[in-house]
């Protein structure tokens, strides 16, 4: 289980979640995923406002990949991943889920 999350940790999760989103990460979640925090409008992979993804979920599919969507596990590391499904959780709306 985590450790419970303060409100400047979180802040600064959520800040570092979404540079990767549209950026950090190669190749850059906007390219494929709509999310409109990140102001982002991909076709290619589903609208995230729509899917509302759990943390687990999304960081589930950042370690193996879904369909066309690579695996991230080389590039990012365990704190990135963690950090970009909550902020992809977050953002969207959805229920909240730890991040493993």
């Amino acid at each position: 289980m985590m450790a419970p999350v303060h409100a400047a940790d979180d802040a600064s999760g959520l800040a570092l979640g979404r540079k990767l989103f549209k950026g950090g990460a190669i190749p850059a979640c906007t390219l494929c995923h709509t999310l409109k925090d990140a102001d982002s409008t991909g076709v290619i992979g589903p609208v995230l406002d729509e899917l509302k993804p759990d943390a687990q979920r999304v960081a589930t599919a950042l370690r193996n990949g879904v369909g066309n969507m690579p695996s991230y596990k080389a590039t990012l590391s365990d704190d990135d991943i963690r950090a970009l499904a909550r902020y992809v959780s977050k953002v969207s709306g959805a229920m909240q889920g730890a991040a493993r």
